[in-house]
């Protein structure tokens, strides 16, 4: 039976957050009336021409050097010619020889097992308008007529090119995670799948394992979701193994996700480069990114994700902790606040993502909206490291610091859930039910260490809990080896 192997290469198309449009002074917001944010430019009224986005270009190019790309010194806008029906040009301004960016890669990892995957190419385009098929199933088969907003045409658009270096959809899944990651730490765009701001092709083919040579792929085309795009790449490979098993042939086509059915559905013989018809846009000089240009970027990179993982490993969280940390912005920064106020990392980092979110969850809120601050954060680990909470009482205090009702001392006190923690206190605790409980003493010393549970629940139950039940048992392991 033939072993087959999935070769999976992913188109990434980042709309970028700028006030402008790619070649016009049109705002770029999300949500306007239809057909507002238009002007002859992006209307491609006779006589308009375009002038390029400054803003824009660096925002690729910060994408680019994040990704680790060579950024090239000269690049070219070509028109990309198709019939769009939702770009009033009938051709996309895009970039085809001479790209911004080239040759990066991007470190994903799945279950503790890394991989590279490369990076051809990252460069502008401009996008599309917006069709709406009015009619049953929303789809342009069987639509009753189709709505254009053209707001969203010429908007800054980024694609992103893999190598076919993804061999699974759960890579696959991986590598879009890192990538919106990426871009939202950037600033360059919010990356919102749900509305479009980010949407993946992906490319797919099947071959037998340990051979070189691709088979047939389709481009499943516009997944706009993680969970939607795995499910559609696991989906095409189980469809074309079973025509290839069947002694059928892929064609090389676009295919659609229906995320309703579960299936990938045919759309259009998929085209090749030389039938875009690709040449040098007349209206757009060559752009010239000189030395000082790109050092500007590459300067103004911020701590990418990767090595913010890092770091908070290094101060003591775990790896899922850490990556549920950069994944939550705001959680992050609380927890790097507590951090620098002396709080223990690993505990600080586990409330965060355990208690906090569980709470917020509940909630319907963000944290921003609670009354945690880093500051009272940093006095509770303090407290609970000091042996003044016990690690349920300090859960108390930490939900109803959530809650509004104070600083962490303050909640204790007022709750009476402080622990005692003075020695001679405790000592004195222990001594009395020690002397109530001679015989679990003697058994402690001849070995048995089964009452020691026994004698730090009295203790407990004599201090009504309050005891710091760490030095309970240091007391009577202390007293049965004397």
């Amino acid at each position: 039976m033939t072993e087959w192997e999935a070769v999976i290469g992913l188109e990434t198309h980042v709309e970028l957050q700028t006030n402008s449009k790619m070649f016009c002074g049109c705002p770029v917001d999300f949500g306007d009336d239809p057909n507002t944010s238009v002007c002859p430019v992006c209307l491609a009224l006779p006589g308009a021409l375009p002038v390029p986005n400054e803003d824009a270009i660096e925002g690729i190019l910060s994408i680019g050097d994040a990704l680790n790309c060579t950024l090239t010194e000269h690049s070219l806008f070509y028109r990309k010619n198709y019939f769009y029906p939702d770009l009033p040009k009938n051709y996309q301004i895009s970039q085809y020889t001479f790209p911004l960016c080239v040759d990066g890669r991007l470190e994903v990892d799945v279950d503790g097992e890394a991989t590279t995957v490369g990076i051809t190419r990252v460069h502008m385009e401009e996008d599309t308008g917006k069709s709406t098929h009015v009619g049953e199933g929303g789809r342009i088969h069987g639509a009753d007529h189709t709505l254009l907003d053209f707001n969203r045409a010429g908007v800054p658009l980024v694609e992103v090119v893999t190598e076919p270096d993804i061999r699974s959809p759960e890579q696959a899944r991986a590598y879009g995670m890192e990538l919106q990651r990426i871009v939202r730490a950037l600033g360059v765009s919010d990356a919102r799948l749900e509305e479009g701001s980010m949407r993946f092709d992906a490319n797919i083919s099947v071959r037998p394992a340990g051979t070189e040579v691709l088979g047939t792929r389709t481009e499943v085309k516009n997944v706009n979701s993680l969970r939607s795009m795995q499910r559609a790449i696991a989906f095409e490979i189980e469809r074309q193994i079973e025509v290839l098993e069947s002694s059928g042939s892929i064609h090389q086509e676009t295919r659609h996700w229906d995320e309703a059915a579960g299936v990938t559905r045919p759309g259009r013989t998929k085209e090749e480069s030389e039938d875009y018809r690709y040449f040098q846009d007349p209206d757009l000089l060559p752009l010239q990114i000189d030395e000082a240009w790109r050092d500007r970027v590459v300067e103004r990179r911020p701590e990418l994700p990767a090595a913010k993982r890092a770091r908070y490993r290094a101060l003591g969280a775990d790896q899922r902790t850490a990556e549920l940390l950069v994944d939550a912005g705001d959680l992050a920064a609380l927890y790097e606040g507590a951090v620098e106020r002396g709080a223990n990392a690993r505990t600080v980092g586990i409330w965060l993502t355990g208690e906090v979110v569980r709470y917020l969850r509940s909630a319907g809120t963000d944290v921003g909206d609670t009354g945690l601050t880093a500051e009272s954060l940093a006095e509770l680990a303090s407290m609970t490291d000091a042996g003044e909470l016990s690690a349920t009482a300090a859960k108390d205090v930490l939900a109803a610091v959530l809650a509004g009702e104070g600083a962490p001392r303050a909640v204790a006190e007022d709750r009476d859930l402080l622990q005692i923690s003075d020695r001679s206190a405790i000592e004195t605790e222990v001594a009395a039910v020690l002397d109530q409980h001679p015989e679990a003493l003697e058994r402690i010393r001849d070995g048995d260490t089964k009452p020691i549970g026994f004698l730090v629940g009295q203790v407990m139950r004599a201090t009504g809990g309050k005891a710091d039940p760490r030095m309970v048992q240091e007391l009577i392991r202390g007293e049965a080896n004397g």
